[in-house]
């Protein structure tokens, strides 16, 4: 084995290595979209089920997108100031 662990005469791993089949074939990966949009956890995990969901795991994928969309909506209507009734 060399320095870096890689076997002696095997090519070291690079990123098409460690890309999921349903991401393979566009060029990017969520994280370079959430990095570059800066998202947040809940945005992310949004984001990689939109992406994903048509070539992995159908509604499922869309299931959990949604739940995380939810959990951005209740979060930001819960930073809402709350409105007092008019008189």
């Amino acid at each position: 084995m060399s320095k870096d662990s890689t076997p002696r005469g095997a090519r070291p791993l690079g990123p098409a290595d460690w890309t999921p089949q349903h991401y393979r074939g566009n060029g990017l990966q969520p994280f370079d979209i959430i990095d570059a949009f800066e998202l947040d956890f809940y945005e992310g995990n949004a984001l990689k089920y939109l992406l994903r969901w048509r070539k992995k795991n159908g509604i499922e994928d869309l299931v959990k997108a949604r739940t995380y969309i939810q959990q951005l909506i209740d979060r930001e209507q819960a930073a809402q100031p709350s409105k007092e009734p008019s008189s």
